[in-house]
């Protein structure tokens, strides 16, 4: 059978390809018919030739929901109709870190949509342990949500953050504004820096708790009156520039941790002073490493609101106009939705 999917031949070479699906599938696998996908910072990259991590050609999409059209033979988990949603990790599941149970910096790490061939596609094929299933109340378009909120929830765990903890995050983009939820979830109190007011104004919607504009109000500054001096417990470097990291070193408290979630490969001139005399952690947050049971979770209970950070729909076929837009007014996106 036929179906269409978005390929990315090479930087700046998309288009909606004919691929066939094979006759069978494999024994653990299931075929999924897409209904929704969202568009990540990462597929802009891979289409404007500045995600490094990226092979070619590639369908890409990694924010996958649909429904289950065929399972394999030991696939008995899983029904036909079921609505499910793709963890995109595809791990060895024998290295050292897939033993330390961080499949998500395997060594042989396959990422769908990046290194192998994704979701933008009306039906795709995974084996099943990558496939979760969720519930038909949930829209498919917010299901598709569930691979970013994992990102979240895996920040988190990476940076141990409790309620205890006044958490800043630095850039209200998508996965600012997802981290800032899911820290709510769990009780945090937030502050979110952003240069844009619009996104500002977005984190208060989500209950920051906290929100500066650091073009107009310095940063260290306000962190230290609000702490009374102690600085911050957790800090989230979602931006990727060496200041940011630079400026989390000094602004963090004692005891405190910073998770980075940038791949910028510009080196940072940090003190280890202030490492070692406060005893920071400084750790990687990359993908996810088995939070969709969590994140699915939170979505069932009702303790997100993934709707609300959906700000465009497009039919997958005009993705071209999707990618302008995310171009031209990246203050007004949230997330965008393919619809297939």
């Amino acid at each position: 059978m036929d179906y269409k999917a978005v390929k990315i031949n090479q930087p700046g070479d998309l288009v909606i390809s004919t691929e066939h699906l094979p006759d069978e599938i494999g024994e653990n696998e299931v075929l999924i018919r897409v209904r929704a996908a969202g568009v990540c910072g990462s597929d802009v990259g891979i289409f404007k030739g500045t995600n490094s991590l990226a092979t070619y050609p590639r369908i890409i999409g990694h924010e996958i929901a649909g429904e289950i059209v065929k399972t394999g033979s030991v696939s008995d988990s899983f029904k036909k109709g079921d609505h499910v949603v793709i963890d995109p990790v595809v791990a060895c599941g024998h290295c050292y870190a897939c033993r330390k149970g961080q499949p998500n910096v395997c060594e042989n790490l396959k990422v769908r949509g990046v290194h192998a061939d994704g979701g933008f596609a009306e039906y795709m094929i995974s084996r099943k342990e990558n496939v979760y299933k969720i519930s038909d109340r949930i829209s498919f378009e917010e299901a598709a949500l569930v691979e970013p909120f994992s990102i979240a929830a895996q920040v988190i765990w990476r940076g141990k953050i409790t309620l205890d903890d006044l958490v800043l995050i630095n850039g209200c983009g998508p996965i600012g504004l997802i981290v800032l939820q899911a820290c709510k979830v769990i009780g945090a109190r937030c502050m979110v820096s952003d240069l844009l007011d619009s996104r500002l104004e977005k984190a208060k919607s989500f209950h920051a708790d906290y929100i500066v504009n650091p073009s107009r109000r310095n940063l260290e500054e306000y962190v230290m009156e609000v702490t009374q001096g102690r600085g911050v417990n957790k800090i989230v470097d979602a931006v990727g520039v060496p200041a940011v990291l630079e400026q989390a070193v000094r602004i963090a408290s004692n005891a405190g941790a910073i998770i980075t979630l940038g791949f910028t490969p510009k080196p940072s001139a940090v003190a280890e002073l202030d490492i070692t005399k406060k005893e920071l952690e400084i750790c990687g947050s990359r993908l996810n490493s088995h939070k969709f049971p969590q994140v699915i979770e939170w979505f069932e209970k009702g303790l997100i609101q993934p709707g609300k950070m959906i700000s465009h729909e497009f039919f997958f076929e005009n993705i071209l106009d999707a990618l302008k837009l995310n171009d031209s007014e990246p203050q007004n996106i949230s997330k965008i939705i393919l619809k297939f």
